[in-house]
């Protein structure tokens, strides 16, 4: 089975350099036409610069494929609004949209400014939200959409010196788990990519040996899956030096305590039972543990219909 996008118009933000640039290329060389997003800043956001994107679009041209650049902070709605209404304009359609821009200003918490930790959340969550809302209508009129988050294992288990970074990586996981609610009926498919990958993001935090393992060429097939036509839904693909595996979000199955025990001292005596990795599952949507709660609550009491 050949995964193609013939006739699809794909928006990837961040596109310019990294993972972005892979992600753009790779889309176009399998027939998608492609609007290559970035503001072309620093990593730390600073700055700004069409340089980058124009050079992806000619290298998708130089394959035979149809791009455009353009160069939209993800962090101001009304730039992406005009960046969809001149994809619009050019193609008519948006069918796949890949957040991948980022930024990261990196300081232990108690060194952190809040204006930083703020700039990263409105690149991160912020333009992920704005782009996704940007393109969200299109999508239900047609009927058809696949959308990635970029997520992170900095968001999802915690890195030293990224509290800014990790908030919003994990923040953008909640974002997903709802636009899966409300998009499933118009075939909207929302996934969140974790990457590990080495780019101009990470090349100072490893070890040369080990960033050449982790090319951007290793994570895009990912990305790749994730917004073909029979693209999962509602997954966190990790992926990195050719691996690929999922992340989940589980609740163990818990216990109901007797109304007497339920106190600090009950739970800290019973901790062993909460904490049971037995019978740990998890949940569609959020309706999942209220229910479960409620069905050993009764269960518990002795309750019955």
């Amino acid at each position: 089975m050949s995964i193609r996008y013939d006739g699809k118009v794909a928006i990837v933000t961040g596109a310019g350099q990294g993972l972005g640039r892979r992600h753009a290329i790779e889309l176009a060389r399998r027939g998608a036409k492609v609007v290559v997003n970035d503001l072309g800043g620093g990593v730390d956001g600073s700055g700004s610069s069409s340089e980058a994107a124009l050079k992806v679009v000619e290298e998708i041209e130089s394959l035979g494929g149809e791009a455009i650049s353009n160069g939209a902070n993800v962090a101001q709605y009304d730039e992406v609004q005009a960046m969809v209404a001149q994809t619009m304009d050019q193609w008519g359609r948006v069918d796949i949209l890949v957040n991948n821009a980022g930024i990261l200003r990196d300081k232990s918490f108690s060194k952190c400014e809040l204006s930083d930790f703020q700039l990263v959340m409105n690149v991160h969550l912020m333009g992920t939200v704005n782009c996704t809302k940007a393109c969200w209508d299109i999508m239900r009129e047609q009927c058809y959409g696949r959308i990635v988050v970029t997520t992170s294992c900095s968001g999802l288990y915690g890195q030293f010196g990224q509290a800014n970074y990790g908030s919003a990586k994990m923040a953008v996981v909640g974002l997903m788990n709802t636009l899966v609610q409300e998009g499933h009926k118009y075939d909207i498919r929302v996934n969140a990519l974790s990457p590990t990958a080495g780019t101009r993001m990470t090349e100072s935090l490893m070890e040369e040996s080990s960033f050449s393992l982790l090319s951007p060429e290793t994570v895009t097939p990912a990305v790749l899956y994730m917004v073909s036509a029979d693209a999962p839904n509602k997954t966190i693909i990790c992926a990195g030096a050719g691996n690929y595996a999922i992340a989940k979000i589980i609740e163990t199955e818990g216990i109901w305590l007797n109304p007497e025990d339920q106190t600090p001292e009950g739970i800290a005596a019973n901790w062993t039972a909460i904490s049971s990795a037995e019978g740990e599952r998890q949940f569609a949507s959020a309706e999942g543990q209220p229910l479960k709660f409620i069905a050993k609550a009764r269960e518990g009491l002795g309750l019955t219909d």
